[in-house]
């Protein structure tokens, strides 16, 4: 079965040692691994963390966090090393800490919620732009097959970033990356903005796909949006995806009118019966939906 894993960022921001405790609380509310965003230096003590994850009986993978500084896109070099850089850093404390998977939007270039509106592109940068993420991806690549970990690229919505959106963007990339090591990351709150047809899309990502995120249209508890879960599932199914599933439910809990939800907040209450449900319920689709009668 699918190991089915929860976002660090659901409970704490940055996530630190005194933190540690939650990780025996994920695994009790039925959680295989967690998802972390990759430390900054000095945000936590690899060892440490590897031996608590495993007292706790809890996987890992990790998720970039890449910003205009360490960006894959850019045309700046500065800002296009430290992008490559940032990614064999990223390679290497997932060696560390014991995971296989660095996912996210690696080829940079944040846009909104990062601070910056998106902007038209020359034809002649858009291709100079595909370029360095190619060949970024593909030097990143190398140092990620040593230390035995793979890249998942991340596409991302139209408001998140203006490089890679859909997953017929990403196979683009990839085939022309051509790199054992770099692969695909779905995440289906941004599929549900950007593709015709989830199930369609899994299936073109096919044997690339080695990392998934199962989060509602609106980022909510699986269960409580318009997400066709079965059709996910089966999609799934039909690739034969045995990688880890991850949840990031970020629960609207104030309708008032004006309250901004672009942002990141800490929960309110206690959400464990809603957390271990949504574990329940997607692992117990992903079992299902193997029986199409």
């Amino acid at each position: 079965m699918n190991p089915v894993g929860l976002i660090s960022m659901q409970y704490a921001r940055p996530f630190t040692a005194e933190h540690f405790p939650l990780f025996r609380r994920m695994r009790d509310l039925g959680y295989d691994f967690v998802e972390l965003l990759v430390p900054e230096p000095g945000e936590l003590d690899l060892a440490e963390t590897r031996r608590a994850l495993d007292d706790a009986g809890l996987g890992v993978v990790l998720a970039a966090r890449v910003n205009l500084q360490r960006n894959l896109s850019s045309a700046e070099t500065e800002a296009y090393r430290a992008g490559i850089d940032y990614l064999n850093y990223a390679a290497d404390c997932a060696a560390a800490l014991g995971a296989k998977i660095v996912g996210g939007p690696l080829t940079g270039n944040p846009l909104v919620f990062a601070g910056r509106p998106p902007q038209p592109v020359a034809e002649e940068e858009r291709l100079a732009r595909k370029e360095r993420c190619i060949n970024g991806l593909k030097e990143a690549g190398d140092h990620a097959q040593k230390a035995g970990i793979l890249l998942a690229v991340e596409p991302l919505n139209r408001f998140e970033s203006d490089v890679l959106c859909t997953t017929q963007q990403a196979m683009e990339l990839l085939d022309a990356v051509d790199h054992p090591a770099v692969q695909l990351m779905l995440d289906t709150f941004h599929m549900h903005m950007e593709e015709a047809s989830i199930a369609e899309a899994i299936r073109l990502g096919g044997k690339r796909v080695v990392h998934f995120q199962a989060n509602e249209n609106h980022r909510g508890f699986p269960g409580t949006g318009s997400t066709d879960w079965v059709d996910v599932c089966r999609a799934l199914h039909e690739i034969r995806y045995q990688g880890p599933v991850s949840l990031e439910p970020f629960r609207r809990n104030d309708d008032r009118f004006g309250v901004p939800f672009a942002q990141w907040r800490p929960p309110h209450e206690d959400e464990s019966e809603r957390l271990a449900a949504s574990a329940s319920f997607i692992k117990s689709h992903l079992t299902l939906t193997e029986y199409r009668r």
